[in-house]
């Protein structure tokens, strides 16, 4: 029988390897054995077997029968399915969100978009990104749809980075400047208009778009 301990250890488990697979440490394809994992994290199969459950809810596994647990590939369709379901969910928690989104949340939202000028390396970007969505979309208080947005920024983030090769340059987002120069305009759907083509140009050409660079000299 499942203990709260095990529930606990299972979330830590799933997140530590979800990290893994979305930056491309564990490439699409390996295989996921239990008994190595459940070795690595001190644990039983229990709470492994609930991770890896966690894992394929997310997308980021599969399970075959008698071959066990891999890490999911992904598609150019998935990459466009990806994108046009994040447009939509954004957009609709954008719009929930909008009468409840304070000049403070929307200076919180603006110092991310600093973050991610600055970011040292694509991690750092996604990251600043990433907080920069939640933080404009929080206050719809919809949890379940919270919860697959998360979901669904997971997945681009593994697309960002399986497609990262070149030198990393800082971006300039102008797409996030002109969503928050919305919002602070009071003018909601034009906010979500450009969230959701700001999102889906993810799936445009079926495959994870690098963040734009600057040209040189630009800063």
């Amino acid at each position: 029988m499942k203990t709260i301990q095990d529930d606990t250890l299972a979330v830590r488990i799933s997140r530590a390897l979800a990290e893994r697979i979305i930056s491309g440490a564990i490439e699409p394809g390996a295989k996921l054995r239990q008994d190595h994992v459940a070795a690595e994290f001190n644990a039983s199969h229990v709470p492994v077997r609930e991770a890896f459950r966690r894992l394929e809810a997310q997308g980021l596994v599969v399970s075959e029968p008698r071959r066990g647990v891999r890490v999911a590939g992904f598609s150019p369709q998935e990459v466009r399915e990806v994108a046009e379901m994040r447009a939509s969910l954004e957009s609709l928690a954008l719009r929930h969100a909008f009468p409840h989104l304070t000049p403070a949340i929307l200076d919180a939202a603006e110092v991310m978009v600093r973050a991610g000028d600055q970011a040292g390396s694509v991690q750092a970007w996604e990251e600043a990104n990433r907080a920069f969505h939640r933080t404009i979309l929080a206050p719809c208080a919809m949890p379940r749809l919270l919860g697959a947005i998360d979901d669904l920024q997971a997945a681009s983030a593994r697309f960002l980075f399986s497609g990262w090769r070149a030198e990393w340059d800082a971006p300039t987002d102008r797409d996030h400047r002109a969503i928050l120069l919305a919002l602070r305009a009071r003018d909601g759907e034009k906010a979500a208009t450009i969230l959701a083509r700001h999102v889906q140009r993810i799936g445009q050409s079926g495959h994870a778009p690098m963040p734009p660079r600057r040209p040189i000299g630009v800063r």
